[in-house]
């Protein structure tokens, strides 16, 4: 488990430099930007994700000993306990990026999504229930445990598709000897 925690906390701290390297760059302040902060972030998470939850299930394979197997069973789970590490240390920053680091990001994202409503045409009363629920989704605790679920769920269909390559096969039987 150390080591796929070790590279659950790698994943976490990349995709926190990531969001803060957006929010220096001014990515996270203005409407107009979110489009390419979502694109540049969502590629650039998948990249992290896919890239250390790789490591992470090689390193715990090198672990176990050729003798034993290490197949498709053996490395989700590697690749399921580095994404659990990663979305608990992830919501914990979520939580703090969205009330300390950059309190007004949920009103520019708020801002962004009645924008698009009203280019639509969508009624002012619809409108309002939309920002009621925003509002809701986008308060941090909120925010932290949706990133949780979300995130884990995500974690977990790319750590299915990861131990298809990164199993190793059940050890050959050795030749009987006569």
């Amino acid at each position: 488990m150390k080591t796929c925690a070790l590279y659950g906390f790698a994943i976490a701290l990349a995709d926190a430099l990531l969001v803060l390297a957006l929010f220096f760059l001014g990515f996270h302040s203005d409407p107009a930007r979110l489009p390419a902060a979502r694109w540049i972030g969502g590629i650039g998470a998948l990249a992290i994700g896919v890239v250390f939850t790789v490591l992470g299930v090689k390193a715990r394979r090198s672990e176990v000993p050729e003798t034993e197997g290490f197949g498709y069973a053996s490395a989700l789970g590697a690749g399921a306990q580095v994404s659990l590490v990663a979305c608990l240390l992830s919501a914990v920053f979520n939580y703090a990026y969205a009330a300390f680091i950059n309190p007004g990001f949920s009103e520019i994202i708020i801002q962004d999504r009645l924008d698009k409503m009203e280019a639509q045409g969508i009624g002012a009363a619809r409108m309002e229930r939309a920002e009621q629920f925003l509002r809701f989704m986008m308060s941090p605790g909120v925010f932290a445990v949706y990133t949780l679920i979300a995130g884990f769920i995500m974690a977990f269909i790319l750590s299915l598709i990861i131990a298809a390559f990164v199993r190793r096969g059940e050890p050959a039987e050795p030749p009987m000897q006569p």
